[in-house]
């Protein structure tokens, strides 16, 4: 490599929580640098929960780490060229980038969700999470499928 590795940014943790995951999770669900508001929808996002979630025993916040976790795949596939040939090849994911592709599934089906608020559609995106369904977790649950059935070049591994 000709460059040097950029230096990793020191995120700071949120006012609530004091949670440096909860500060990652409002960074990828912010537009346009409007952390406030991002953070204003994360918060009553996480009430909704509270609400809904009454009889369960846990935290909201709690709710929210174990369906990150139920979102978090284990493997991905990447395409590597072999020969002329382009093959599906499973790779597992550096803890980072699991944490960074789990977040950002959660946001993105929870802004696909129709109607109401964007508070709204990321709690119910929260507790399907949680209960293992939804959409993220569906899209873990595909991208595990694509890595078992493609498990045969794994060898081509770079």
């Amino acid at each position: 490599m000709r460059k040097a590795k950029p230096k990793k940014r020191i995120i700071l943790p949120d006012p609530v929580f004091n949670n440096v995951r909860v500060s990652k999770f409002v960074n990828h669900l912010m537009y346009d640098g409007k952390k406030n508001t991002s953070y204003t929808i994360f918060y009553s996002a996480l009430d909704v929960v509270k609400k809904k979630m009454a009889n369960e025993e846990k935290t909201s916040l709690e709710i929210w780490e174990k369906a990150l976790e139920n979102v978090t795949p284990l493997v991905e596939v990447k395409s590597r060229r072999v020969g002329g040939a382009t093959f599906q090849v499973p790779t597992e994911i550096r803890p980072d980038r699991k944490e960074s592709i789990s977040m950002k599934n959660l946001i993105n089906f929870a802004r696909k969700r129709g109607g109401k608020t964007m508070a709204e559609k990321l709690a119910a995106e929260i507790m399907d999470a949680y209960n293992l369904q939804g959409g993220a977790y569906k899209r873990k649950e595909d991208m595990h499928r694509m890595a078992e059935a493609n498990r045969a070049f794994a060898h081509f591994r770079f």
